[in-house]
């Protein structure tokens, strides 16, 4: 473990398109990205290689069991313990992870990023401080369009589709009551330039106060 003792952990929850990756990458910018690393709760979804092609679109991607959370707890546990890690790469056109793994080493700050990281009671008590993105449903959803039409190669009636089919259902029955576990609730996510300095300088006394800054 370094000589500044445990790392810290800062679990950054919330709808899908909240917000919450831009509020992650500009911890990652403005701390250093020496002293910093995000984890995302995606690539910690399940394997689905061994279900055949056609099943997988038909999968609920936004309930607690389509994520390998023993697995995310583990590696949360040996990063924390100064251990390395190998983070699975997901393919989101496969719907599977890849060959591939990422190797993270040690770290001051350990950023995790997901829908349902405050949803399990052991992964939260790992925490140091837990922040929920908050942002209104509509904007949300035109984020999520976008995001997956250009960036994982999705349809625009299969993206609809699935936001009305588990999307939305699931944010109402298990991401939003998450909110009541949060530190910081931000409204509008990384656009919300105070918030997100306030939440800086937090991290920045826990950093003195580990001799890490």
């Amino acid at each position: 473990m370094s000589p500044h003792g445990r790392p810290i952990l800062i679990g950054i929850a919330g709808g899908t398109g909240s917000g919450k990756t831009l509020v992650a990458k500009t911890i990652h910018r403005e701390l250093g990205s020496d002293k910093v690393v995000i984890i995302e709760q995606d690539s910690y979804y399940k394997d689905l290689d061994q279900v055949p092609l056609r099943d997988r679109d038909q999968r609920n991607f936004d309930h607690p069991d389509a994520f390998d959370t023993e697995l995310l707890k583990d590696h949360m546990r040996a990063l924390l313990a100064g251990r390395p890690i190998r983070q699975p790469v997901y393919d989101y056109t496969r719907h599977a992870r890849t060959q591939e793994a990422r190797e993270i080493g040690e770290h001051v700050v350990v950023v995790l990023d997901g829908i349902l990281i405050f949803f399990d009671p052991e992964l939260r008590g790992l925490m140091d401080i837990k922040v929920f993105i908050d942002a209104d449903a509509d904007v949300r959803f035109i984020r999520r369009l976008s995001r997956d039409i250009h960036e994982r190669g999705r349809s625009v009636d299969s993206v609809i589709r699935q936001y009305q089919e588990s999307v939305r259902p699931m944010h109402l029955q298990f991401v939003e009551p998450t909110k009541r576990y949060a530190d910081i609730i931000i409204p509008e996510g990384g656009h919300n330039l105070v918030a997100i300095d306030l939440l800086k300088t937090k991290i920045k006394d826990l950093l003195r106060e580990r001799g890490a800054l």
